[in-house]
């Protein structure tokens, strides 16, 4: 079971031929005993020098919020940021949580989880073999183990009842390459549709879009695996002497990574 937040927006020009790379960051979750568990997230950073250059942190765009980790399983997700980003090799990501990271025991009661002092300045995860390419899509899939994460700390030694759990964060980088790709043709041409393809399997549906050219042939690229929709939208009325054009939605179309999905001709008319 896995909880998915990602550094992405909703929607997504398909076409990336600027020079830049397209970085995706999601987190998944192993989820422990508890009813919620709420990150107070307020920045996220990439570092691009030396290891040691505190000088080579950038701040992705990103609007801090506080998310439940937990509402995030069974491969859904929460889309965070999608962002164009120079091509190079990143060293670190840095997760920056404020002092407002809580969670829902077992018990009903909300208990407020201290970080350690040594992670004040944010939780950083070296990241490896992560060469950004122009024209390419990158995702780095956090796991948040939570289980391992979160440590008790008992009452005794004057502890504060209220802040009964540690928050030590163990998480799992994993780096890849987005290359699903979905093809096929629309008739009549004269339809110029937009294509868009729906991956709704997440909590904030991830929306790629592209326009069949000319010929009716239509591409979208760099596309993360999953089950889609995609919907054909004309932007042309058929002469008055015709049959109208009409939107069309095809479910369940299966997108896997390094391979192409053809869905062949579709029919606006």
């Amino acid at each position: 079971m896995g909880t998915l937040l990602s550094l992405a927006s909703c929607g997504k020009d398909n076409d990336n031929d600027n020079g830049a790379a397209k970085l995706q960051i999601r987190l998944t979750d192993a989820p422990g005993d508890f009813r919620a568990v709420n990150l107070d997230v307020r920045s996220i950073e990439l570092h691009l020098n030396a290891e040691n250059d505190p000088n080579g942190w950038q701040t992705l765009p990103f609007t801090p919020q506080t998310i439940n980790v937990l509402e995030y399983v069974n491969g859904r997700s929460a889309l965070l940021v999608d962002t164009d980003f120079n091509p190079g090799t990143p060293q670190e990501i840095r997760l920056v949580l404020g002092p407002n990271n809580t969670v829902l025991a077992r018990d009903g009661r909300t208990y407020a989880l201290k970080t350690p002092s040594g992670q004040t300045s944010g939780v950083k995860l070296k990241l490896q073999n992560v060469n950004l390419q122009a024209g390419q899509t990158y995702q780095l899939l956090l796991d948040f183990d939570v289980a391992k994460s979160i440590v008790e700390r008992g009452n005794g030694n004057g502890n504060n009842p209220n802040e009964r759990y540690l928050l030590k964060p163990v998480i799992r980088v994993v780096a890849q390459e987005l290359n699903g790709v979905i093809r096929g043709t629309v008739t009549p041409t004269a339809a110029a549709p937009q294509v868009l393809a729906i991956r709704s399997s997440i909590t904030v549906p991830d929306t790629f879009s592209t326009m069949a050219d000319a010929s009716g042939a239509y591409q979208l690229l760099s596309l993360p695996a999953g089950t889609y929709t995609v919907k054909y939208f004309p932007t042309t009325s058929a002469p008055a002497n015709q049959t109208p054009y009409r939107e069309v939605t095809r479910a369940g179309v299966t997108v896997t990574n390094n391979a192409t999905t053809d869905l062949g001709s579709t029919a606006l008319q």
